[in-house]
């Protein structure tokens, strides 16, 4: 949970009346967990449930098929259509279950506004770069970036590059920092991987945005609907609370080194509903004298493990075509490690410089037919091969 912040002009007391410029303004509230969780207080000029006009209308949700006979999945995203859609409406699910949904979007112009009202939003920044625009305040991201949308948090991505690369991570519940790494008063701990300092929110300014019917899209689990607002959603005159968007580069997360090989589990980011999220940043490699530098082969017994690859030369992945873009899905039930001719290649290296988000998944993830359409079909076959 990010710390406590004041922006703008807002009452001394909660819940009490405010006026600005002679004016009451409107108090929205945004909370988690049923009023127990993190929650921010937003105060409007107008009524922010004064809508003039519901539609339905959008994509229907992602429909997945199961991942069965169970096997090994490549999917290159390089391969996926792009054409000239926004930030919102071209996003291309790939793999999702009941908790997540996992999509690949390559946006050439920026969105409309747009609330997720299923859960909380981890985009990752592949390429490019975007002011994410919201009811809190402005967020200026680029490639690297984690970037965590509260869930209900009215916003819209404003590309001010000629395309822009992003892998959505869209929960059905929260996400948050694990617990972990957290005191019991919520500060990240001496020895976190991160701080607050790493941490970036949104620069809030009075918007001056005005005029009426004004579109929101909707975002449930029917569905997308169109909101049609009297007024402005962006009319805020100030905020305070522990709950808004946020970024953190991945070249801020401080990796652990060890002796031996570490598990995965020591790169964990996020915590999710059902699923966490990982970072794999450049580091030095294990330094024991016999030391296995790649990582050993395992059964993901309770997950499905799912790697997306930003940057770098991936040592252990040689010979199996994956590459920058890619995202490899191993599930539960099938037993991988690193591809043959892996360790040779790895006994005079002392640091690994590839960049990788991982998304360890609690339950079966299916498949859509996008993602089918875009999937290598030798790639189950890759450890068999001789290098």
């Amino acid at each position: 949970m990010p710390h406590y912040r004041a922006e703008g002009d807002v009452p001394r007391k909660r819940h009490t009346v405010h006026r600005v410029r002679g004016e009451i303004v409107f108090e929205e509230l945004i909370g988690a967990d049923g009023f127990s969780g993190a929650s921010s207080l937003l105060y409007h000029r107008c009524s922010p449930s004064a809508i003039v006009r519901v539609d339905a209308g959008g994509a229907a949700p992602a429909t997945f098929e199961p991942n069965h006979p169970v096997r090994p999945l490549h999917l290159r995203t390089g391969m996926l259509e792009t054409g000239s859609a926004d930030c919102v409406t071209g996003r291309r699910p790939l793999l999702g279950n009941a908790d997540i949904e996992i999509a690949h979007v390559q946006g050439s112009g920026s969105s409309s506004l747009y609330r997720n009202v299923t859960g909380d939003e981890l985009v990752y920044v592949q390429s490019g770069s975007a002011t994410l625009e919201t009811s809190f305040g402005t967020l200026a991201v680029g490639a690297g970036d984690y970037v965590l949308i509260p869930m209900s948090t009215v916003h819209r991505w404003a590309v001010t590059s000629p395309t822009i690369e992003m892998l959505v991570i869209s929960g059905r519940r929260h996400i948050s920092i694990p617990s972990r790494y957290l005191s019991s008063e919520g500060q990240l701990l001496e020895g976190a991987p991160f701080s607050e300092r790493d941490q970036r929110g949104p620069v809030f300014a009075p918007q001056s945005e005005d005029g009426g019917n004004v579109e929101v899209l909707v975002r449930t689990r029917h569905g997308m609907s169109t909101h049609v607002h009297a007024t402005h959603p962006f009319d805020v005159v100030g905020w305070d609370g522990c709950l808004y968007p946020w970024a953190l580069s991945i070249a801020d997360f401080e990796p652990v080194v060890g002796r031996i090989h570490q598990p995965p589990s020591v790169h964990q980011t996020f915590a999710g509903n059902g699923f966490v999220v990982c970072s794999f940043v450049p580091r030095l490699l294990d330094f024991d004298p016999n030391s296995v530098k790649v990582p050993y082969h395992h059964a993901n017994v309770d997950t499905d493990e799912v790697l997306f690859y930003s940057a770098g030369d991936f040592v252990s992945r040689s010979g199996s075509g994956i590459g920058v873009g890619s995202i490899s899905v191993h599930p539960a039930g099938f037993v991988h490690g690193p591809q043959p001719g892996s360790f040779e290649r790895s006994i005079d290296a002392d640091r690994t410089g590839e960049t990788a988000v991982m998304i360890d998944v609690f339950s079966p993830l299916g498949v859509t037919a996008a993602g089918l359409d875009v999937a290598d079909p030798e790639y189950a076959w890759s450890w068999a091969r001789r290098q």
